[in-house]
């Protein structure tokens, strides 16, 4: 249990030290740690990520907590708890370390050419990785079983694609955030329930 609790603290550590940009630019990590240690499916992280970001908080806190506490989840209730906080203490040490140092010294090397060019740097790279990210999530959730055409003549395959095509349009309406979780969680239900009736 111990040896549980530890890993999952180094694991996050390691993704919150070698994240940047934070966020969905730690998605990449993530997937590849989670797989590499067995801890979840694919279609279960697509749904922690989906409440992470539906829940208050940061998404780097939230995945955590929620990833910590289900790899624990057969040591009890208390063991979800110091799996959770286990996982987001590991993510957040590094970052806060960190940014206490960035904050300590950026005044004497803002100005330095090598401080300069390492932040332009860093730039395409946080897209490149926020890109990866956003490749692989659409993937799974469009296409969970891989790509068939039985699959993509499904109520399912269609359902997402239209829920993803309403809640665009309406993010870029400036739709208020609450009420775009809102309106996709209703129209998920719709969709379900729906597929239970209709198409199972």
């Amino acid at each position: 249990m111990i040896l549980t609790f530890l890993r999952l603290f180094l694991t996050f550590a390691k993704i919150g030290l070698f994240t940047i940009g934070g966020g969905y630019a730690m998605l990449p990590l993530i997937q590849d740690e989670i797989a590499a240690n067995n801890w979840m499916s694919g279609e279960e992280l697509i749904n922690f990520i989906a409440v992470s970001e539906s829940t208050p908080g940061t998404f780097a806190v939230n995945i955590s907590t929620y990833i910590g506490s289900q790899v624990c989840a057969d040591y009890g209730l208390v063991g979800k708890i110091i799996g959770g906080a286990c996982a987001t203490l590991g993510v957040i040490t590094p970052s806060f370390i960190i940014i206490l140092l960035v904050a300590k010294f950026y005044k004497q090397f803002k100005s330095s050419t090598v401080v300069s060019g390492l932040m332009y740097g860093l730039r395409p790279t946080v897209i490149g990785l926020i890109a990866a990210a956003l490749i692989s999530l659409a993937s799974g959730v469009f296409f969970p079983l891989g790509v068939s055409a039985s699959y993509m003549l499904s109520f399912n395959f269609w359902a997402a694609i239209v829920i993803f095509a309403i809640c665009f349009v309406l993010i870029m309406k400036k739709l208020h955030p609450i009420f775009m979780v809102l309106i996709a969680a209703a129209l998920g239900i719709l969709a379900g329930v729906i597929n239970e009736n209709f198409f199972a």
